[in-house]
């Protein structure tokens, strides 16, 4: 059985969690009786927490909004800024929480005052994110690293090329990166005495840690993120295209949904280099900028341009 206090945390959160549960329910939830079920309740309205109770057969249990429970202390845009942020991560790069970022927005939503609920409530009933189809990355990889980060210890870990060729590394890990919904670590590798960019899917993560170790001077956060970038602008893709795009640099940048490497022809027409591990996303990425272009030395893309010309073509037919 719980210990009383983590019990009624609990229960809390299982109230929070849905708008309606039987006694029975949150009985075999808690693993208690009925009897102490109400007990806990009555010690939650106790604390100011408003549950409110239906008795009889079709009775059961829900947190009501206001009254004495304890409101957030946000402001607005703080507020507004954890529901998208939420929401965001709900179907983002990490694999597994989207069920407890989407309980998180119900208990932000439950302990806002009523002003600050109808923002986002308006919010999160209104945002629409397309899920990411990218490799995902685990949190609890990303949460060992955090930690080998913050005590200053070596991390050995597996790391697969693009190539899928595993190596073994040891590296003083330093800085976490997202960029373009994917997660990078920003280290020191042992190995190769310099410093290093790895994509944390790729990473397998080898216990026990490294030793302890002195912390480098650290180039500026700005610094970081620069080397990251063109570290993922210039990484050994297995497929690499050279296309020149009659439309302006701020237009192709602004459209394409990855980084590229762009050099200015004139005011309506640049080249541009692209990298993928499938030339059928490098195919995606072109459509996307709405303007002509000419594809100077991918095979494998031209092969994938004329199939999804000839898709986009049976769709007109079939469809006239």
């Amino acid at each position: 059985m719980l210990e009383t206090s983590a019990r009624l945390l609990r229960l809390l959160t299982l109230l929070q969690s849905r708008r309606w549960w039987t006694g029975a329910e949150l009985a075999e939830q808690l693993a208690v009786t009925s009897r102490t079920v109400r007990a806990d309740v009555e010690r939650l309205r106790r604390l100011g927490y408003p549950v409110q109770a239906v008795r009889g057969q079709a009775g059961g249990y829900e947190l009501g909004h206001g009254g004495k429970l304890p409101p957030l202390l946000l402001d607005d845009d703080e507020a507004v800024a954890m529901a998208v942020a939420l929401r965001t991560v709900a179907v983002g790069s990490l694999a597994g929480l989207e069920q407890a970022t989407l309980q998180a927005l119900t208990k932000l939503t439950q302990l806002t005052p009523a002003r600050l609920r109808t923002r986002i409530s308006a919010l999160s009933d209104s945002l629409l994110a397309v899920p990411f189809r990218g490799p995902r990355v685990d949190p609890d990889v990303l949460v060992a690293i955090a930690m080998t980060i913050r005590d200053h210890e070596e991390l050995r870990f597996e790391y697969r090329s693009h190539t899928a060729e595993v190596t073994r590394r040891q590296a003083e890990p330093y800085r976490l990166v997202t960029f373009y919904r994917r997660w990078y670590l920003f280290a020191w590798d042992v190995g190769r005495s310099d410093w290093r960019t790895f994509r944390v899917d790729r990473m397998a993560p080898r216990t026990p840690n490294g030793r302890r170790f002195t912390p480098r001077t650290l180039p500026p956060d700005r610094e970081i993120t620069e080397r990251v970038a063109r570290g993922v602008q210039v990484a050994p893709w297995h497929y690499r295209a050279r296309v020149t795009v009659r439309a302006a640099e701020s237009a192709v940048r602004e459209r394409l949904p990855v980084p590229v490497d762009l050099e200015v022809l004139t005011g309506d027409s640049c080249r541009v280099e692209l990298g993928s591990d499938d030339p059928a996303m490098l195919a995606r990425h072109l459509v996307m900028l709405d303007a002509d272009f000419t594809v100077e030395d991918a095979p494998e893309l031209i092969d994938e341009l004329r199939a999804l010309a000839a898709r986009l073509q049976r769709a007109v037919d079939d469809s006239t």
